[in-house]
């Protein structure tokens, strides 16, 4: 058995411990393998192991690997920052977009999302913790934009996304993933008739903190690959 192998064993054994925990279905928790930095070759290796969903940072990087592996069955999700002259190419090319915090960004999504494909699912990116350095919108912004956006025609509001300060301690890293659920909970409650089921939350580090406070999607790229060598 490969390492990458290995270890994707691993976290699927981690996620369905960290589930059994919190008393939730065994298959409410996807994996989104975050392939940013990774030669294709190594997402082969765990596509061929069963992984069908990938998450990338950077656009060209992501619009390479797509056309390289155009032969494989992916479910593409874009998980970077968004400007707004890159829009059409992640339009055209993904399923799912996790970090939208504009109603700008979320608009050109949808104006320029190809007709024959369906509605792009996307997550609005909530700055949990308020750090000035990280994307976002405020929680109090949240409803405001979401009224917005699931008048769009060509997107699907989903969810939440959020990367909430770094701790080590599990206590503190359940905190904003706490309020993060209730968070959607509340978005649910004002609006009952879209289909708000995800909470992208949770990476390598902090995992079983995310699942155990509703997490639906945990991204994971370095215990599944290894360190990333950013040098390359």
């Amino acid at each position: 058995m490969t390492d990458i192998a290995n270890n994707l064993n691993l976290i699927h054994t981690g996620i369905a411990t960290a589930t059994k925990i919190a008393h939730r279905p065994p298959d409410s928790v996807k994996l989104l393998a975050v392939s940013k930095t990774r030669h294709e070759n190594e997402l082969r290796q765990v596509w061929a192991e069963g992984q069908q969903d990938f998450g990338e940072n950077y656009l060209q990087e992501a619009l390479d690997k797509i056309a390289a592996l155009a032969d494989l069955d992916i479910c593409w999700h874009f998980i970077g920052p968004i400007q707004s002259n890159k829009t059409r190419p992640i339009a055209e090319n993904f399923s799912w977009v996790h970090s939208v915090d504009r109603f700008k960004i979320a608009q050109r999504l949808s104006d320029q999302r190809p007709n024959h494909l369906a509605p792009l699912n996307i997550c609005l990116q909530v700055n949990i913790s308020r750090e000035k350095s990280k994307a976002g919108i405020l929680p109090e912004e949240l409803p405001a934009l979401a009224k917005q956006i699931i008048e769009l025609e060509n997107v699907q509001l989903r969810g939440l996304m959020a990367i909430p300060i770094s701790s080590d301690d599990p206590e503190l890293q359940r905190q904003p993933f706490a309020q993060m659920n209730a968070l959607l909970q509340t978005l649910q409650q004002r609006l009952p008739n879209e289909t708000l089921d995800t909470l992208s939350m949770g990476m390598s580090g902090d995992m079983e903190a995310a699942i155990h406070e509703g997490a639906t999607i945990v991204r994971i790229g370095t215990a599944l690959f290894g360190p990333r060598d950013y040098s390359k």
